[in-house]
């Protein structure tokens, strides 16, 4: 079991989101702003 399993759960849910809806191809702030979005809406 993981020390902080739910919290690891919601940030790669969050990733693969962004990830889907982005693709690849952009710099790193863009993904970096996007996921903090995700985040902030699945709080």
């Amino acid at each position: 079991m993981l020390l902080h399993e739910e919290t690891t759960d919601t940030i790669l849910k969050c990733f693969y989101t962004v990830y889907n809806i982005l693709g690849f191809g952009f710099l790193e702030k863009v993904y970096e702003n996007a996921l903090l979005i995700e985040l902030q809406k699945n709080d």
